[in-house]
């Protein structure tokens, strides 16, 4: 995909109302499970963030602007281009920052930044996200981007910096993978387990999460994750696609695409595809569709303007 570089005078460009996915991690107690930028470990420049942490990372585009790297373990390119992208940013001295989003931890991000692919990069300027680039792009190219990314923050009013913690300053990093802070020891458990591909361990220690405060909404939303990656662990797009094309009514094969469209961002079409098939279903299968949806809901968010509309075709349907 061509870069597209922000022109130096143009308007930030919100594709998405990042408050909405604030105000769903204020109610997670984010700052518990780590505001790195604004408080966190040494490193201020180059750090991790995710759906709990974004809220001190919107916080922090305030006063510096802020590139956000939508990124995976299991993709390459987007290691590579972590590396060029921790090296430019550090070469600006503390006027730009970069916040790294595993995109599996990350599926609120993921559909708020309408990524389509991994790795995708977007800054965030005043608490506005300006959308970047997809892929890997030449250190050249970044350059240029990270130049007039600063002239736009300056023409908004954020011209602030971060100082760079002992030693940070000109040197160069042993490593593309960002800080970490510390989170509670089950989520933990599960982030490992996602990292080496075990989704059920995963979901497991969600549950033992979820049993031992009820109203942990991480772990709530953390277990409809880890389900759904579990589901399309080793199913490739094309399997998935062809069978659902090949038997409109097998509900399987329609689940799957569901699961698929909703991990790729298409949230609505995941919805419409399953209550459309909705009234045709035997009892089973609306039990089946129904329990679904509802995990669905807590993937995306259940304050999501798409989520309240399926929701409220989902109790005209049943009623």
């Amino acid at each position: 995909m061509t870069n597209p570089i922000p022109p130096a005078g143009a308007a930030l460009r919100g594709a998405v109302d990042l408050s909405a996915l604030v105000q769903r991690q204020a109610q997670s107690d984010s700052t518990a499970q780590g505001a790195h930028a604004a408080s966190g470990p040494t490193d201020q420049i180059v750090f991790e963030t995710d759906d709990a942490a974004f809220g001190s990372t919107l916080e922090l585009s305030r006063t510096v602007p802020v590139v956000v790297a939508l990124w995976a373990t299991w993709s390459e390119p987007s290691k590579t281009l972590l590396a060029s992208l921790e090296r430019l940013v550090r070469a600006r001295n503390g006027r730009l920052v970069l916040a790294a989003a595993d995109a599996d931890r990350s599926p609120q991000l993921v559909q708020a930044f309408q990524a389509k692919s991994i790795p995708t990069v977007v800054a965030v300027i005043a608490g506005q996200p300006v959308p970047l680039f997809e892929g890997v792009q030449p250190d050249e190219v970044l350059d240029q981007l990270f130049d007039q990314l600063l002239e736009l923050a300056g023409q908004h009013g954020v011209s602030g910096s971060i100082a760079p913690s002992e030693g940070e300053a000109g040197a160069e990093p042993e490593s593309a993978a960002p800080v970490e802070a510390p989170l509670p020891p089950l989520h933990q458990e599960a982030y490992d387990a996602i990292e080496r591909g075990d989704f059920a361990a995963a979901a497991s220690a969600y549950r033992t999460a979820i049993v031992q405060n009820p109203r942990d909404a991480l772990a709530v939303a953390g277990l409809a994750q880890a389900n759904l990656l579990g589901r399309l662990n080793g199913k490739t797009l094309d399997e998935i696609r062809s069978a659902a094309a090949a038997a409109p009514d097998d509900l399987g094969a329609q689940l799957d695409v569901a699961d698929l469209d909703l991990s790729g961002g298409h949230v609505a079409d995941a919805f419409d595809r399953l209550l459309t098939m909705f009234p045709g279903l035997d009892v089973d299968g609306k039990k089946l569709v129904r329990e679904r949806l509802v995990e669905l809901f807590e993937v995306v968010g259940v304050d999501d303007a798409r989520v309240v509309d399926a929701r409220r075709r989902l109790t005209n349907l049943l009623y």
